[in-house]
């Protein structure tokens, strides 16, 4: 058994599957890899996923710290960016990779556009 921020796992692989999958975790981290975004940016790049479910999930993120959620309150609007945190970037040779094996499997099994942004 291994313990991470105050969780238990049963192995490594479970470590790194609960903190970062889910269906949004992954999608959120990848579009964070070439810089931080605001959250309307995130928003407007997924479109299909609740607002509820995006600030929960950039929550848990953050908790995790893989995130790091940064607040310019200098003057108004508020301003409100979501970047990686060194933890964050050392995943980033893992999200590459699963986004390849994902174009493999359009490109084998699937439809649409084989070329996902940022793999290359």
């Amino acid at each position: 058994m291994y313990e991470v921020n105050g969780k238990t796992y049963p192995c490594c692989t479970s470590v790194t599957m609960g903190i970062i999958g889910g269906k949004w975790k992954s999608v959120i981290l990848f579009h964070l890899m070439e810089g931080p975004l605001r959250y309307s940016e995130l928003r407007r790049n997924l479109t299909i996923v609740t607002e509820r479910t995006l600030s929960l999930q950039l929550k848990n993120l953050e908790a995790d710290g893989i995130v790091k959620r940064t607040v310019y309150t200098s003057k108004p609007p508020l301003k409100v960016e979501y970047a990686l945190t060194k933890m964050g970037q050392s995943l980033m040779p893992l999200l590459r990779d699963i986004a390849k094996w994902g174009e493999y499997m359009v490109a084998e099994q699937g439809t649409g556009n084989v070329a996902c942004k940022k793999t290359g």
